[in-house]
């Protein structure tokens, strides 16, 4: 695959993931906060039917961006790697199971105190990954503007 396109793939992926998490984070916040039982039962529902998209999308995203990372060694390279690898634990080991067991029991009608800490616990997680994927976002931003400025310079030399 051409790099130009690998990059878009990253670049759509990456943002994709982002929002999805984002959305999510938000949807649950807002649910919990301001709207009742049924509220909480349609957001958690549609959170699980979502979650496939956004298991796709960092999928997209870490696949393509340890494609473009190659073996380089870059200070910049390796923290997007490090926060990704973090990310990722926190996907797979907390915010999956957590989004499927509350779907399952929001849907049973039990939205007991296990269902709030586990809640708790996954707002954090959610709003750690939203962190470190913004981070990775901004340092991906310098680095192609960084790129783009020294392509500019080669064309004009």
């Amino acid at each position: 695959m051409p790099r130009s396109r690998l990059v878009t793939l990253h670049a759509v992926s990456s943002s994709i993931a982002l929002l999805t998490i984002l959305s999510f984070w938000l949807s649950a916040t807002i649910a919990e906060l301001f709207l009742g039982h049924d509220g909480i039962v349609s957001v958690r529902t549609a959170i699980l039917f979502v979650l496939p998209v956004l298991v796709i999308a960092l999928a997209g995203a870490g696949a393509s961006g340890f494609r473009l990372a190659g073996r380089s060694r870059a200070p910049e390279v390796e923290a997007k790697r490090t926060r990704m690898k973090v990310a990722a634990g926190i996907g797979v080991l907390v915010l999956v199971p957590s989004a499927i067991f509350l779907g399952w029991k929001a849907n049973a009608g039990s939205l007991d105190t296990t269902f709030t800490t586990v809640q708790l616990v996954e707002l954090v997680a959610g709003a750690t990954n939203i962190v470190l994927l913004g981070l990775n976002m901004r340092t991906g931003l310098r680095m192609r503007g960084r790129r783009l400025e020294r392509n500019a310079r080669r064309a004009a030399a």
